[in-house]
C-alpha cells in the first residue's frame, strides 16, 4: 500500500569554517583556506578520506519532492537567501505537517545526522520527528529513528541489505535504471559554487539529485509490489507532465535527458 505522503530529500552542505577555526585554532586564515585545513587534517585524521566528520557541515540547500493525493512538486526549502536555521525550520515544520514518509539516498549515513547535530546547533525543535512513541504509541513501532523502521526509507540502506560493501552511489543506480543521475554537476563541486555566491545552482543541482531519488523510489515501490505496472507508469508520467509545465529549465533539461526503460509485458 502507497503511504499517504511521501517527503524525498537531499541536503548539500559546506565546511562549517566557524567550527573548523574554533577546532583547529585557525583564527586569522580565509574561508578557503580553513577549509582546505580542516579537509587536510581530516586525512591525517582517517587515513583514507578528507571528507569532514558529520558535525563539520553546515547545511546550504534542502530539496525535496512531496508527492501526495493532491500534490506533487519538487523544490528547495526557503530561498537563496535563507539562513541554515530557516531552512532546518522548513524541513522540521513539514514533518510537523504532513507526518510523511522520509525518503533518502544515504540519510540515514549521512544527511539526518547531519540535520540532528545542525538542529542542536540551532535549537529547532521537532516533537514527531524525535517522538519515539513517548507522545504516540504508533511511533513506539514505527518512527523516524529507527534503521529499520519505514518512516524514514533510506533507499541505499535498504537495497544494500544493510552492508556496507553493497552500498552504491546515487548516480550510478541511476544511469543503470535509465534515469538522468547527474546534470553537469557533482557534490564535490558545492563548495566552489558557495564561495562564488552560485546559491541557486547548488539548489538546482539539488532538486535533480531529489529527482533520481524519487524516481528511484517508485521504481523500488514497484519491486515490493507497493505499486503496480501500471501504476509505476502512471507516476511517471505525473512526475513528466509536471516536470514539462516547470518554467525552470533545470527540471525541463532534466525531462529531456530523461529517457525511462520500457518493460514488455
Amino acid at each position: 500500500m502507497r503511504p499517504a505522503s511521501v517527503l524525498v530529500f537531499d541536503i548539500e552542505t559546506v565546511p562549517d569554517v566557524e567550527a573548523g577555526r574554533l577546532l583547529n585554532n585557525l583564527d586569522g586564515l580565509s574561508d578557503d583556506d580553513v577549509a582546505k585545513a580542516m579537509r587536510t587534517l581530516r586525512l591525517q585524521k582517517t587515513g583514507t578520506t578528507d571528507f569532514l566528520s558529520h558535525p563539520q557541515h553546515r547545511i546550504v540547500a534542502i530539496s525535496a519532492v512531496l508527492r501526495t493525493d493532491e500534490t506533487l512538486k519538487v523544490w528547495s526549502l526557503g530561498d537563496e537567501n535563507s539562513s541554515e536555521a530557516e531552512l532546518l525550520i522548513r524541513f522540521f515544520d513539514g514533518i510537523e505537517r504532513f507526518r510523511p514518509t522520509l525518503v533518502s539516498w544515504n540519510g540515514s549515513g549521512f544527511d539526518l545526522p547531519v540535520i540532528h547535530y545542525r538542529a542542536l546547533k540551532h535549537r529547532v525543535v521537532s516533537r514527531t520527528y524525535w517522538d519515539a512513541g513517548e507522545t504516540d504509541r504508533d511511533f513506539k513501532f514505527n518512527n523516524y529513528l529507527n534503521r529499520f523502521h519505514s518512516r524514514h526509507i533510506d533507499l541505499m540502506d535498504v537495497l544494500a541489505g544493510y552492508q556496507n560493501r553493497a552500498f552504491a552511489p546515487l548516480d550510478d543506480i541511476s544511469v543503470i535504471l535509465g534515469y538522468p543521475g547527474k546534470m553537469g554537476v557533482s557534490g564535490s563541486q558545492v563548495w566552489s559554487l558557495y564561495q562564488e555566491g552560485k546559491i541557486k545552482e547548488i539548489r538546482r543541482y539539488c532538486e535533480t539529485d531529489v529527482l533520481n531519488t524519487f524516481l528511484v523510489y517508485l521504481r523500488f515501490e514497484h519491486i515490493r509490489d507497493g505499486i503496480n505496472a501500471d501504476q509505476l507508469q502512471q507516476e511517471e508520467d505525473r512526475l513528466a507532465a509536471m516536470l514539462k509545465g516547470s518554467d525552470a529549465t533545470h527540471l525541463t533539461d532534466y525531462l529531456d535527458a530523461w529517457r525511462p526503460i520500457q518493460h514488455e509485458d
